[in-house]
């Protein structure tokens, strides 16, 4: 088996591909959601918590699907090949599900069984689609070196599409520059525009990239049993480990980001900016690791660079929790910058312990095929959207609790009952901007204070504990990934010449 050479063409093709992506599913649809739901409808208590076992009932789906689907395209052999006709069918379908979610004028009962319906066919499609873009990654390259590269770039691509969407999500849907005069208005606008882009840097990916042929020494070939597909998840402890520290990860940090812009509007005013201003700096600094990942890691090992990231992450979060508590809310701007900056240690070493576990989950596929001889790519990598999705889908459940705890809903209904109205034309955008401000001045500061408990304080607890399930369980280091991948080099060498030294070899030569 020889090493796959990782050509500038697939680098770029695939990595451009998930931009558009990371816009309108990981960014619009995962991060904003649940701001859209507050900030544009009328709900109950009741009808709020029905959202939010939806919500949880849809991770729970995933926990069935994502392996599944992913042994679906561990059997694929398509002329188009075996990971792209499962990212178009994905993407397609997850364009469609953004531009209605985000478009939806359905208020109360009617719009929560709207939201089952499409949160559950979110789950679904995007499925198909992240497993399916993800798992072709150990295709593209098996040298240690090119796949640092080509994770680097994909997840800057990644962070470019979660700065794009920061930058124009808050902006153009809160405050004086909403899109139609009301948030209504913004994100259905944003909602379809964001499903375009997301086609349209898929299909580069879909037309630039050049899959691989298969290898000699075929590794599998026919779809396998539930139970079969659990067990090789099981006992692959380099992906099981690592998914259980990346649902940790996604968890904490899901909910610290949703919370974040509830806690912005009820501290310093009714404005997206703000959160555009507290986004951009972490977002470009992080960005500037990805850039930067490749020369770093061949000079510090993944083992002191984890280190490292958990420790920023952890001062960073307790800083913010400093500021935000001691410095008082009159300070206005002066405190936003403070917390922006602040935000930057979170934001790297966030992006870098990520980074680093995507890595050690795909190197999961060289460990399986060392330790078995199948490399099973489709259900390996299911272990990354299925944790991503449940971690996620487990934080805005927090999230949602949150909400309910502190008592956001009687602020924000009020919020909602005004941007409808603007959406109607029955109230003007400007009056619509000091009758939200009027309503947010009402409310207690101890909301705000609440909001800052948990945003902070949850992700300090959660980095502390994936961080030690990293030290305490083993995750493979460099050397041990070369040393596994020569040894399969050797051991696939010789069942080839064996193979074609044969009689039956011969007679197919």
């Amino acid at each position: 088996m020889e090493s796959t050479q990782l050509s500038k063409r697939n680098l770029w093709s695939f990595s451009i591909g998930t931009v558009g992506r990371d816009m309108a599913a990981a960014g619009l649809f995962v991060n904003y959601l649940l701001n859209y739901v507050l900030f544009t409808k009328t709900l109950t208590a009741a009808q709020f918590s029905v959202i939010t076992v939806i919500m949880v009932a849809a991770r729970f789906f995933d926990a069935v699907i994502d392996p599944i689907l992913g042994n679906v395209i561990d059997a694929s052999h398509s002329k188009w090949g075996k990971f792209k006709p499962f990212i178009l069918a994905g993407v397609i379908g997850t364009a469609i599900i953004v531009s209605l979610s985000f478009s939806s004028n359905l208020q109360g009962w009617p719009y929560v069984i709207f939201f089952g319906i499409m949160y559950f066919l979110f789950s679904i499609f995007f499925s198909i689609n992240d497993i399916a873009y993800w798992g072709m990654i150990p295709a593209l390259t098996k040298d240690q070196d090119g796949r640092n590269r080509l994770m680097s770039l994909t997840n800057l691509m990644a962070g470019i599409g979660a700065f794009l969407t920061a930058l124009i999500v808050p902006t153009f849907t809160v405050g004086s520059l909403v899109i139609g005069g009301s948030a209504v208005t913004g994100y259905a606008a944003i909602g379809i525009g964001f499903s375009l882009f997301m086609l349209l840097t898929q299909a580069i990916t879909l037309f630039g990239v050049e899959e691989p042929p298969r290898p000699a020494v075929k590794k599998e070939t026919t779809k396998i049993s539930v139970k079969e597909i659990v067990h090789i998840i099981y006992r692959n402890k380099q992906a099981l480990w690592s998914g259980v520290i990346l649902f940790v990860y996604m968890l904490v940090t899901t909910l610290s980001t949703t919370l974040i812009s509830t806690y912005l509007y009820f501290s310093f005013g009714y404005n997206g900016l703000l959160v555009t201003i507290f986004n951009i700096v972490g977002q470009v600094a992080g960005a500037l690791v990805f850039i930067m990942f490749p020369a770093i890691s061949k000079k510090f090992n993944r083992d002191t660079l984890i280190k490292i990231a958990a420790s920023m992450s952890l001062i960073g979060y307790f800083l913010l929790l400093a500021a935000g508590w001691i410095l008082p809310n009159s300070l206005e701007m002066t405190k936003l910058i403070i917390l922006a900056l602040v935000n930057i240690l979170p934001a790297v070493g966030n992006g870098v312990f990520y980074l680093i576990i995507m890595i050690s989950i795909a190197n999961g596929v060289e460990w399986n095929d060392w330790k078995f001889g199948t490399r099973n790519e489709g259900i390996i990598f299911s272990v990354r959207p299925f944790v991503t999705q449940l971690g996620m889908g487990l934080g805005q459940f927090g999230t949602m609790l949150v909400y309910l705890v502190i008592g956001v809903l009687s602020t924000t209904n009020q919020i909602s009952d005004l941007e409808n109205q603007a959406a109607a034309g029955t109230i003007s955008a400007t009056a619509r901007e000091s009758m939200i401000q009027q309503i947010l001045n009402a409310t207690p500061e101890i909301k705000g204070r609440l909001l800052l408990i948990f945003l902070t304080v949850v992700p300090l607890i959660g980095i502390t504990i994936a961080y030690t399930i990293y030290k305490k369980k083993g995750i493979m280091t460099e050397s041990q990934f070369a040393q596994i991948t020569e040894e399969i080099k050797e051991r696939d060498a010789k069942v080839e010449a064996a193979t074609s030294t044969s009689p039956e070899g011969d007679i197919h030569a």
